[in-house]
Parts: C-alpha cells; sequence; structure tokens
C-alpha cells in the first residue's frame, strides 16, 4: 500500500496542522493505528475538513460527508475496497460494482450487461472496455449529459444501487445530488438571429449577471445596471426578501414555455432484475422538483398545467462560448450547464427543407439508440455522438438532419471530406443535386432555394485572409442565415484554436458532433461540453465487432532491428535532430514493409495503405517501391484520381498517404494497414488510421480476421515508447497487440530493396547529407506532441533561407530621388544626424 497523504484543514483562527508522520502506513503498530483513527474521529466530528489524497484512507473516512477524493495515479493500483465493501445476499445477480471513488465497473458476461452498459453509457465516462470487465467513471461533465436526456439524481442513484453488487456509498450519492441540482434550469436558444438565455427561474438569471464573464457577455447593459442595482439594495435591506413582477423576473424577457416529455430516461432505468418485480420509473426533466433547493417558493413562475413563463436575456454573439464555458459544473464553473434544445416542430419561421430517407436507409440498432438520446422529447438536443470508424456516422448525420427537417450546414475536414458527405446525403435521401450543393476552394455555390444542404470545410469559415468577391457573398449570406442544424464531421478537431471560431461565425439552433475518437493529446477535449454540448452516446468497439457490423482486426507490432551503421549514427549527438528519420527509414523496416506489401497483394490479393508522418520518408519508401502516394500538396483531382483507381482498379492495389489520410477518408475495400512513421505518442492517430480499415468486408468468415493493421518499429529506439503509448487507446477499446520480430518475416531479403550493404550505406550517406523534411502539419493541428520539442533544426543553406534559391539579384544604383524623400527616413538613430555632425 501507499504512503497516506493527509492534510487536516483546521476552522479559522486554529494554527496550521504540524506535518504528518513520515513513516509509511506499514510501519504503525496496532497502538498508534488505532490512535490515529481516533484523532481523525474527533477531528471530523468538530467540523474541520479532511481532504484525503490516498485512497487507502477512503476505508476509514468514508462515513463522513465532507471527504474530498483526490486519488493519485501512483495509487490506483492500490485500491482495496475488501474490508469495507459487504457483498448484497443476491450479488451473483447483479452486474456493476460501484466504488465509492467514483468508479464502475461492469461485468460484460452478465445477462443484465446490455441493460446495464445503455445505462451506464448515459451517466458515466469509459475508461477502459476489454473483454470480460469494463471501467467507467462518473464525472460532473457525464452527469450533465444525463441530465440532459432526461434522467434525475434521485434516478441514477437508484439504479446504480440496484445494479450494484454493493451498496452505494453515501459521498458518491452527494456527489451525484451536489453535481445535478442546478441542471436544465437554463437553456441557450436562438431566436431571429439573436441569442437568448433563458430559465424559468428569475433568480437563476439574476445569479448569472452578477457574474462578470456573464456580465459582459449581456447585450442590454440598462437590464445588467438594473439587476446589479436591485442586488445592492437588497443586500442593504432595503426590499423584502420577495419581489413582484412575476416572481420578481419583471426586468427580463417573459414568454411562454413548452415542455416536452420523451421515454429515453424511463427506457434507460427500466432493468428487472431475477428477484425483483418492481422497477424504477426514471422522472423526465420536465419535473420540476428543482433538485429540492426551493426555488418554487421564491416567486419564480408557478406553472399550471404543465405551462409555465420562462424569463430571458439576449447575450453578445462573440461571448456564447464564454458564457457556456463559465455555467459548466466543476472547479471555476458557476454549475448552472446549459442546454441547448431546438423545438423544430414548432419553428415556424425558417422554412422547412423537405428531405426525406430513402427506404434503402436502414438504420441499425446502435444509430437508433444514438439518435433517440438526441430526439428524446420531441426537440433536437446539440451533443456529441462518438461511433467507431466504419460503423456510419455519416448515415446518423443524414438522419439527424431528414428528422430536423430544415437547413443543413455541414462541416468537413478537407474538400475529399467534402465529396463523400455531399454524396452521402444524395445515396440516402430524396433531395436533388440542386439541394446539395458545396463551398470549397474549387466548388463555390449556394443553393437557391430558401432551404437547403451546404456542405464545406472548417478552413472555408475560418479563414482570415482575403476571400474573392464570390466567396465573400456566400459567407455573409450564411451568416445572416439561421441553420436548422450543424452537422460537425471529426469533432474532435473543434477545440483548436483555428477551428473553435465556427461556432460563433455561423448561428444554428442545433449542434451535432460526430467522431469515433473523443480524445486529444492536449487537455481542450472538455471544451466540447460548452462548444457543442455534452456526449449524447458511445458504442463498444467489441460489440459491434461480434455483431459483424465492424471487421474483425489482427493488430501486430513488428520490432525491426536496426542496422549497425544507423544505429551508431543514431546514437551520436550531433544527429539528434535526424533520429527520426533514421529509425523510420531503418533497412530492415524498409525490406519489412516491402515483404509485407508484396504478400498481402500476391497471395491475399489485399488492398494495402501505408501511412507515413515524415514527408521525407514518404517519398522514399513510395518512388522505391513504384507506388502512388497523397500528401498535403497534392492537388484535389490528384488525389481523387489515385483514391478512384485504388477503390475500383485492380492494378493499384497500394497506396502511400500521409496524414491527410487520417481522417475523413472512405475507402472500405481496404483491408491492410502498415504504419511506418507516426505522430509521436498520438492516440488518436492510431485509432483513425485503424479505422480505414473497420468496414465489415464481403469475403468474411465468422472468428477469423478479415483485417490487418502492422505498426512497423525500430527495436532500441524512442519510437518503441511512442508506439506503446500510442496503442492505448485501442487496448483500452478491448483490442490486444501481437509483438512480431521482423527478423522472423525477412527469410529471403535476396530480392528486396536495401538488402545489400553498399545501398544501406548509400543511403545513410543521403539521409545525413540531405537533412529532413519533416513530418506534414495540417491546419488545426493544436495538439501538442507529448515529449516532443515543437521546434526542429533542418539542415539548409544561406540561399535557402533567404528565398534566393535558383533567383539572381542585380545590385543597380537609382540616382531618380524624389522631391518629398526623406534623407533621414529608416535609418538608425545612431547614424541619424551624422552628416550634420561631420559638416
Amino acid at each position: 500500500m501507499g504512503a497516506l497523504k493527509l492534510t487536516i484543514k483546521p476552522p479559522k483562527g486554529d494554527s496550521k496542522p504540524q506535518r504528518k508522520r513520515k513513516r509509511p502506513r506499514d510501519a504503525l503498530n496496532e497502538d498508534e493505528e488505532v490512535e490515529r483513527e481516533r484523532r481523525w474521529k474527533k477531528d471530523a466530528t468538530a467540523g474541520d475538513k479532511v481532504v484525503v489524497e490516498d485512497i487507502d484512507a477512503l476505508v476509514e473516512l468514508d462515513e463522513y460527508d465532507d471527504v474530498d477524493l483526490h486519488a493519485s495515479s501512483s495509487s490506483s493500483s492500490s485500491r482495496d475496497f475488501s474490508k469495507t465493501l459487504s457483498l448484497k445476499r443476491d450479488h451473483h445477480n447483479r452486474p456493476v460494482w460501484v466504488t465509492p471513488d467514483r468508479k464502475i465497473f461492469l461485468e460484460s458476461f452478465s445477462p443484465l450487461y446490455r441493460q446495464a452498459y445503455d445505462f451506464l453509457i448515459a451517466i458515466a465516462e469509459p475508461v477502459s472496455r476489454p473483454q470480460c470487465i469494463h471501467e467507467y467513471h462518473l464525472t460532473s461533465h457525464s452527469l450533465y449529459a444525463a441530465v440532459s436526456i432526461g434522467l434525475t439524481s434521485d434516478t441514477i442513484c437508484k439504479v446504480l444501487d440496484r445494479l450494484s453488487k454493493v451498496k452505494v456509498s453515501k459521498s458518491l450519492r452527494d456527489f451525484v445530488t451536489r453535481t445535478t441540482e442546478n441542471c436544465g434550469k437554463l437553456k441557450l436558444v436562438i431566436q431571429d438571429n439573436k441569442f437568448f438565455l433563458e430559465s424559468p427561474h428569475a433568480s437563476v438569471l439574476r445569479t448569472l449577471l452578477l457574474d462578470d464573464v456573464v456580465a459582459r457577455a449581456v447585450k442590454d447593459k440598462a437590464l445588467l445596471h438594473k439587476v446589479k442595482k436591485k442586488h445592492k439594495e437588497k443586500k442593504k435591506g432595503k426590499e423584502g426578501e420577495r419581489e413582484e413582477d412575476v416572481g420578481g423576473g419583471g426586468e427580463f424577457i417573459v414568454r411562454e414555455e413548452i415542455e416536452g416529455s420523451g421515454k429515453v430516461a424511463k427506457e434507460l432505468t427500466t432493468i428487472n432484475l431475477v428477484e425483483e418485480d418492481e422497477t424504477p420509473s426514471g422522472r423526465g426533466q420536465g419535473d420540476d422538483d428543482d433538485g429540492g433547493d426551493g426555488d418554487d417558493g421564491d416567486g419564480d413562475g408557478t406553472r399550471s398545467g404543465g405551462l409555465g413563463l420562462t424569463h430571458a436575456v439576449e447575450i453578445l454573439p462573440s461571448m456564447v462560448e464564454h458564457v457556456k464555458q463559465r455555467c459548466l459544473p466543476g472547479k471555476g464553473g458557476l454549475n448552472y450547464p446549459i442546454l441547448e434544445e431546438y423545438d423544430f416542430q414548432n419553428d415556424k419561421k425558417n422554412p422547412d427543407l423537405h428531405i426525406d430517407l430513402k427506404p434503402t436507409a436502414n438504420l441499425r440498432s446502435y444509430q437508433q439508440k444514438s439518435l433517440s438520446k438526441m430526439f428524446s422529447n420531441g426537440r433536437a438536443r446539440s451533443g456529441v455522438i462518438v461511433l467507431p470508424c466504419g460503423a456510419g456516422k455519416s448515415l446518423t448525420g443524414v438522419a439527424a438532419a431528414s428528422r430536423v427537417k430544415k437547413s443543413v450546414l455541414c462541416l468537413c475536414l478537407n474538400s475529399v471530406s467534402v465529396d463523400q458527405w455531399k454524396h452521402q446525403f444524395l445515396l440516402w435521401t430524396n433531395l436533388q443535386e440542386h439541394q446539395v450543393c458545396t463551398f470549397t476552394a474549387e466548388k463555390k455555390k449556394m443553393f437557391a432555394s430558401e432551404a437547403g444542404v451546404l456542405v464545406t470545410t472548417y478552413s472555408m469559415l475560418t479563414h482570415e485572409g482575403r476571400r474573392s468577391e464570390e466567396a465573400s457573398n456566400i459567407l455573409r449570406e450564411m451568416q445572416s442565415k439561421e441553420w436548422g442544424i450543424m452537422l460537425l464531421d471529426e469533432v474532435h478537431v473543434v477545440p483548436a484554436e483555428t477551428f473553435r471560431k465556427v461556432i460563433a461565425i455561423v448561428k444554428c439552433h442545433c449542434k451535432l458532433g460526430l467522431t469515433a475518437t473523443l480524445v486529444r493529446e492536449d487537455s481542450l477535449i472538455d471544451h466540447l461540453n460548452f462548444l457543442i454540448g455534452p456526449k449524447l452516446y458511445e458504442a463498444n468497439w467489441l460489440d459491434l465487432v461480434n455483431q459483424g457490423y465492424l471487421a474483425n482486426v489482427q493488430c501486430a507490432e513488428v520490432w525491426c532491428e536496426m542496422t549497425k551503421e544507423f544505429f551508431a549514427e543514431y546514437m551520436k549527438k550531433e544527429n539528434r535532430r535526424r533520429r527520426e528519420l533514421l529509425y523510420v527509414m531503418n533497412p530492415n523496416k524498409f525490406m519489412t514493409c516491402q515483404f509485407l506489401i508484396e504478400y498481402h497483394e500476391q497471395h491475399r490479393k489485399d488492398k494495402v495503405i501505408v501511412f507515413s508522418d515524415n514527408i521525407w520518408a514518404l517519398r522514399e519508401y513510395a518512388l522505391k517501391l513504384r507506388r502512388p502516394f497523397i500528401y498535403g500538396a497534392t492537388a484535389h483531382q490528384e488525389r481523387t484520381r489515385i483514391l478512384h483507381h485504388f477503390k475500383h482498379s485492380s492494378t493499384v492495389n497500394c497506396i502511400f498517404l500521409s496524414r491527410v489520410g487520417d481522417n475523413s477518408i472512405d475507402i472500405p475495400e481496404a483491408n491492410v494497414i502498415i504504419q511506418i512513421a507516426s505522430h509521436a505518442g498520438a492516440r488518436r492517430q492510431e485509432a483513425q488510421r485503424l479505422g480505414r480499415i473497420l468496414r465489415p468486408k464481403q469475403r468474411s468468415v465468422k472468428g477469423e480476421f478479415n483485417a490487418f493493421f502492422y505498426s512497423l518499429v525500430s527495436k532500441d529506439t524512442q519510437e518503441m515508447y511512442y508506439s506503446t503509448k500510442r496503442q492505448q487507446f485501442l487496448i483500452d477499446q478491448g483490442y490486444a497487440f501481437k509483438v512480431v520480430l521482423g527478423s522472423a518475416l525477412l527469410t529471403n531479403t535476396a530480392e528486396l530493396q536495401y538488402s545489400k550493404r553498399e545501398d544501406q550505406l548509400s543511403l545513410l550517406s543521403k539521409i545525413l547529407t540531405q537533412g529532413e523534411e519533416g513530418d506534414e502539419v495540417l491546419p488545426g493541428d493544436g495538439e501538442e506532441r507529448t515529449n516532443v520539442s515543437s521546434t526542429r533544426r533542418n539542415a539548409t543553406t544561406l540561399q535557402d533561407l533567404s528565398g534566393a534559391k535558383g533567383l539572381v539579384y542585380s545590385q543597380f544604383k537609382n540616382n531618380n530621388k524624389s522631391k518629398n524623400s526623406n534623407p533621414y527616413r529608416e535609418r538608425n538613430f545612431l547614424f541619424k544626424f551624422r552628416k550634420k555632425f561631420q559638416k
């Protein structure tokens, strides 16, 4: 067991506590242990705040309400609740373990697994989901998402206790109640192209307007001054406790509220155990219990017959992001999370789009379940849906747009994705060609009718440079419209500084984010909670594989020995900046890559994609092996032509891709991935590349692998550390990597490239003299590279640095001086008056 870190915060006026024991817990004898427990109980009953930084202390302090849990990663492996959590009598019928540190463990072999999974994925964040035991974590953001679909704190605690093999602790119940007590009291709506904060409780708006961040966002400064003035007078006792004018909200915009009811909360909480007949019924979000805070008696408006009054205040569009972030629960927030719902059925102002799914569009069960979370109460909620690559995210987005039946704005990463999304709308819906338009650098067109579908890229909206007149007109028209729904493909890129501006540029009633990997290497992934909305649904990768919706992939990490000469140069200090290129261009890795390509092309007739982040290595591999390659500088027409031949031609069975192929490229024919260079330890990139081959295959036998993912790693280099970190996300999804020695594959190297020593030395000399072009950097790559310097030193010449490569400059003296020219202009101040002093 790890050492115990305990901090006692005494009441005001007391002296600071002395430093606690330095001995480890195991060194205490029984008498000291008893004395320590007695002292803790005395401190806790005296009202002192006990902060536990080691989970070992939880077993003795869990009975107190004022325990704050801060379990460090060093002690995460030393949790032991065997002595404090007693099993229920019928524990063998219950599939869940709930610990006081807000961890939840689910047995996937339980008969109640499917029902328990649907409930847990709605209230908690998945941490790891291997084959037998799944781990989840209750967070403030996950509870915010649970309340957004109609669950209440009382329902969450009851169902957890119903599923759990042990009793749910009081500290966990208090956390759920404290986090969700204010959820559902605040909404963000768009009306007449303006943003409004709405609440049925005027006191909630008054509390928010007293905050500095929210106050700066209020458009009506006179209203803000009036609210602050009333607050000051109330503090001085000049006003009574109860206010007039419709619950004291007469200064706000008042209108009638429309209630909605849904069935999702009830379906999630209807779970039958073997011994029990009764089932808890979840109350919808429309039940106005207000978390028991007594707001009903504050005069904030009363409901009659399910209808009531809602109060609103207008905020500036540029401050929407900051207001939503400020209102989130958690540290530094106001704990008034904002819900975004669109009552599209009663929206008579914005024109309807006559869009319907074709009879051939059959939604799978998990797609229907994800959409039910979005439309559970008859309104469209803003949020994020997480589905694996190849699981039909595009069809899910198209189905959501067909349900809203308003103008659709679809945002993608690149022009290839734009063409694919346009094809999806024409394939699955009854829309015609003129109703689905694209806005890219090559094609700029806006639909002529009142409503339609516009597909564009993030970069086209966030570009800050000069635009053509045609592009400027389309952008102004986009900003003047009220879009019904915005589909954000690969939504994990939105938190980047470059792309997050799209939220303020375009006004839309509902935002739906789609991604397969809700993970980033920086700390910005949580920003999606206020930029887009809560996570509505997340599918389990292995479940979809077992059901036949995804390909069964064999993952292998191939260890390639570094040659003697390459490893010697790799260890030299002066080659520190070239180490990445040295282990990427390792001749043994090159020969292994060539062997795998030829094996899958000739013997299995597979379609192979080779990924490389390093552009210099990408060219060398592709040119040496005579295969087409695509990277950032490749023209759009060239990309389309190469991808078309790869999909439909039997002569092109292998292509090389840089980072441009990580996202939003649909290549269902590919079933082999070979990775030779990657973006350091980026977990998301590993999963995105695996997703290129997850489409279900035609020639597949149940239980056999029908797709292959190879990650080539040079042994005894930094690449091995990065490879371990990159695989963590896929391992958490239940995938296993098999380690293969590259030497076992290279039994006959006579016909392989760089098999001769002189060729290897020639390649090494070329690497050391040519320099390194480096990894490709794409727009919006705002993530930090783990343990990698952001700067890179490349071998170059003064001619390259000056921009004079391939140019000749002629120097001449200009005697035609302008009459208005200043002789002292742009001179250093030390020499400005030199001639004057010389005279």
